[in-house]
């Protein structure tokens, strides 16, 4: 009996047995590849992350015990891949003579490294000018000093002679703060900054100079291993892989405990990491969950939309004799029929579309649980949408309520309730109280293993989406029932002496046209939010490169070889729209060496972008234009403002240093305003002046930096062509707005939402389709009977035509205005909700009018497919359309 009931159902029920799979299906295929993407995205966030740590740990040796040893004690903690040797010597300072003057630095570090230690760590150290094989400078030391390779230099060893060595080149520190970090010192007591005054030497050469030293000062040289360990043996998850470092760290601090000090800086690189990879779980909540939701929502909309036939068949099954037992069983076939249906088409669909959006395989272990989570809930899905609402159908239905329409039935508890109302106002409470109170919707405490997301802010937008549909489904209802009159005349245009009666039809339908309009409407909602997100966040993703590389190109240079000393030369190439110099010099506020940016106010916003996010108690306009009247003004970072207790009009005297005798210099100042950001200025202290009085005090009219903005699609060109004409500055630099997106890796914007977003839009796309067309579709064919017996009585094709295009035409417009506003609204607080996303945050929301005119023609056109169908059925003779019926 199963067989012959299923059979009769693909015979007679194809295309409702077609949408319900097609529903399973895509629940199935979007929570498996949403799945596969929370877990890769994990993964890649781990190996970007460990890949940016030249060193993972660092051991200081206690005096007088061997390295030998401890060694040993670290490749027992962990497999280690690459060790070395590092000496450190602290010093009272270093001298120069140089063009007839002699310059003197405070309190330095000496740094022994062996030869192969570049090699090993490679981004510890980049070479400026010179050679990398003899005596290394930094590079804020060589411009105090006002050295160069081949310059001699002195440096003033404590309790003993001073020694000389010469210069072989200069460099770059780019992990200064954690090469020089202070081990075992109590939180709080370590220094705030790095050394300003670095010199490296040879290994042996370090040795036969600090080793005496450290018979006369013990506490001035010290030893370290610099470990570089076996990345394979982490965890894929961030989470995961810090709980692991820090249990190997912890294991490494008992064997050694006495005998040397452990600075674990992958697990403090994994510890803000892992952080990020719970946004990433965010995503999956905040755009995940409810295009999954839709998708359910669609197939019980699709299931149901065949209740009233499904309840008659019933009812005739019972006549006959069948038993519930019986009616049970074939809903269930039929329910296990479209549930392994879907799950085979979402499977495939799922692989289809893995390759094109994740970066692995859908098949991966990691990735089975998802696939065997989403094959779960695709079976549970049918059976929820078929066998359920059989069940209640027995159990409260009898014989003769089954063959009457529900259409006119009492309204539904939800309506009796007000749980529309209800999610709306829960929905504004949370979404108050999480905006307003300065909540952190990811918590990682530093140093503890566990982590947490507050999930409550997740509520929010989702109450809001659901709220949404339901006071939809509500307000429709109500004006389709008392609103007969004014959609008559609404429709009279195009149903002309039939719109009374078209209206009426509607009216009396309004159950299940307001269901197909807030499927639609949430539908679009969907659609729309998910593609105003992810377009505000590229958009912002842009911004935090802009404000990284400083503009689309930028040429950096030493003071030594200004980049401004090309800028003619810079503005005169092929695409470049502007070209602006800024000064990169260094300031001392206190005794903090802080960066300063000397910057013409007037123009600097022709060649970068400058938010008014960037600026703390005014717009960026009115910071610049403040600053440009202020000549001896300066704009300090929040920071240093906290730090040094300063309020707006303070004097403010920072030490420069002058070109005249490169010695530190005060010169006065005053404090006129609070800056965020800056392009390519440091997140925490900073300052920025007016270049000419930068000039003005210190005699040095160069500009270090040049940014150049380029409207041209591929910076690539332009970038190489900047490199030509800056090849003959020493230390010379050129960066592009591209290499700077690959690099950034902070906050959400470490996640490429490429991928995601791809699968998103385009599931969205689907079942806006689905909820516009398939679902007026399916209702139409539920009318194929009305519809012959009209013809029966005479109707013509264009007389039915009226009752279809208006009926479909009634839910497009409806659907889709309602829709896209309630997109709108939800799309505005997931960003104001996800404001620890952005750095900075957006100044508004970035619209996808593109993607938003795909959304709404796709939709025109599904239903568009629906009405010629159902059209093409009405030129059937009536007598052929009743005996199939």
């Amino acid at each position: 009996m199963i067989w012959i009931w299923l059979g009769g159902l693909v015979r007679a029920r194809r295309g409702r047995l077609a949408g319900s799979m097609a529903g399973v299906a895509l629940t199935v295929a979007l929570l498996t590849l949403l799945g596969v993407f929370l877990t890769q995205s994990g993964a890649s966030m781990t190996a970007r992350a460990v890949r940016e740590i030249p060193v993972d740990w660092q051991v200081q040796r206690v005096p007088g015990e061997e390295l030998a040893g401890i060694s040993m004690e670290v490749a027992k903690a962990a497999r280690v891949s690459r060790q070395q040797t590092v000496g450190y010597a602290s010093v009272e300072g270093f001298q120069a003579q140089t063009g007839g003057t002699v310059q003197t630095t405070g309190a330095g570090k000496v740094l022994g490294l062996g030869a192969d230690y570049a090699r090993d760590f490679p981004g510890q150290i980049r070479l400026l000018v010179g050679t990398d094989d003899g005596v290394l400078i930094a590079q804020q030391t060589a411009a105090n000093l006002h050295v160069a390779p081949g310059d001699l230099l002195t440096i003033q060893r404590p309790g003993l002679t001073a020694a000389e060595v010469r210069v072989s080149g200069v460099v770059d520190l780019p992990t200064a703060d954690s090469l020089f970090q202070a081990i075992g010192v109590p939180p709080g007591a370590a220094p705030q900054a790095p050394p300003d005054n670095v010199l490296l030497l040879p290994l042996p050469l370090w040795h036969s100079l600090f080793d005496p030293q450290a018979y006369v000062r013990p506490d001035s040289v010290r030893l370290q291993l610099h470990i570089a360990l076996e990345r394979s043996q982490l965890p894929d998850s961030p989470e995961t892989a810090f709980i692991f470092s820090q249990g190997a760290a912890r294991n490494l601090e008992a064997r050694i405990a006495g005998r040397g000090v452990l600075a674990d800086n992958l697990a403090a690189r994994l510890d803000a990491v892992r952080g990020d990879a719970l946004y990433a779980r965010v995503l999956f909540l905040f755009l995940g969950v409810p295009g999954c939701l839709l998708a359910v929502f669609l197939t019980l909309a699709v299931a149901a939309s065949g209740s009233e036939r499904r309840r008659h068949e019933q009812a005739l099954l019972r006549i006959r004799g069948a038993v519930s037992a019986d009616i049970l069983w074939l809903a269930a076939a039929e329910a296990a029929m479209i549930g392994l249906g879907g799950l085979f088409v979402g499977v495939a669909l799922a692989a289809l579309w893995a390759p094109l959006l994740l970066t692995g395989g859908l098949f991966q272990a990691a990735s089975v649980s998802w696939l065997g989570i989403a094959t779960l809930i695709g079976l549970l899905l049918a059976q929820a949408a078929i066998l359920l609402p059989a069940w209640h159908d027995l159990r409260q239905v009898t014989v003769k309520q089954a063959r009457m329409s529900n259409e006119q039935g009492p309204p539904r508890i939800w309506q009796r309730i007000g749980l529309d109302f209800i999610c709306l106002a829960l929905s504004g409470a949370v979404f108050w109280r999480t905006s307003s109170s300065g909540y952190q919707l990811v918590l990682a405490p530093e140093g503890v293993p566990t982590a947490q997301i507050d999930y409550q802010a997740f509520v929010a937008p989702l109450l809001f989406w659901l709220g949404m549909g339901l006071l939809i489904l509500r307000l429709c209802g109500l004006a389709l029932k008392h609103g007969r009159r004014p959609l008559a005349r609404l429709l009279r245009t195009l149903a002309g002496p039939l719109a009374d009666l078209v209206a009426a039809s509607i009216s009396q339908q309004r159950r299940r046209v307001t269901q197909g309009i807030a499927l639609a409407a949430l539908g679009f909602a969907f659609a729309t939010s998910t593609a105003i997100f992810n377009t505000t966040y590229n958009a912002q993703a842009r911004v935090d490169a802009e404000l990284t590389n400083g503009a689309d190109v930028t040429v950096t240079g030493t003071a030594q070889s200004p980049a401004s000393s090309r800028l003619h030369e810079l503005a005169r190439l092929p695409d470049v729209k502007a070209a602006q110099p800024m000064q990169h010099r260094y300031a001392y506020v206190g005794n903090d060496l802080q960066d300063l940016y000397g910057i013409d106010p007037q123009h600097i916003g022709e060649a970068t972008r400058l938010a008014d996010a960037y600026f703390q108690g005014a717009s960026a306009e009115a910071s610049l234009d403040l600053l440009g009247k202020t000549p001896d003004g300066v704009l300090v970072s929040e920071e240093t403002a906290q730090d040094f207790q300063l309020q707006l009009g303070d004097e403010l005297n920072l030490r420069l240093q002058s070109d005249a005798d490169h010695q530190y210099h005060s010169v006065r100042f005053h404090f006129i305003g609070l800056v965020r950001e800056f392009p390519t200025a440091p997140h925490d202290s900073f300052l920025v002046a007016n270049a000419a009085y930068v000039s003005q005090q210190t005699g040095a009219l160069g500009a270090e930096i040049v940014l150049l903005r380029s409207d041209a699609a591929d910076l690539t060109g332009l970038a190489k062509a900047a490199r030509q004409v800056v090849a003959d500055l020493p230390g010379s630099k050129v960066s592009d707005l591209g290499e700077a997106r690959r690099l950034i890796a902070s906050g959400l914007t470490a996640i490429d939402l490429r991928g995601l977003a791809q699968l998103e839009l385009s599931f969205a796309l689907l079942m806006v389709a689905a909820a516009s067309g398939l679902m007026l579709a399916l209702g139409l064919a539920e009318r194929r009977r009305t519809f012959a017996i009209l013809s029966a009585l005479g109707a013509k094709p264009r007389q039915l035509g009226a009752f279809i295009w208006s009926e479909a035409l009634l839910q497009f417009v409806a659907g889709t205005s309602l829709g896209v506003l309630t997109g709108f609204g939800l799309a505005w607080m997931l960003v104001r909700l996800l404001t620890g996303v952005f750095d900075p945050p957006p100044q508004s929301l970035e619209i996808p009018w593109l993607y938003l005119g795909a959304l709404i023609s796709l939709a025109l056109m599904s239903i568009v497919i629906a009405v010629l169908g159902a059209l093409r059925d009405t030129r059937v003779p009536a007598v052929q359309r009743m005996r199939e019926l």
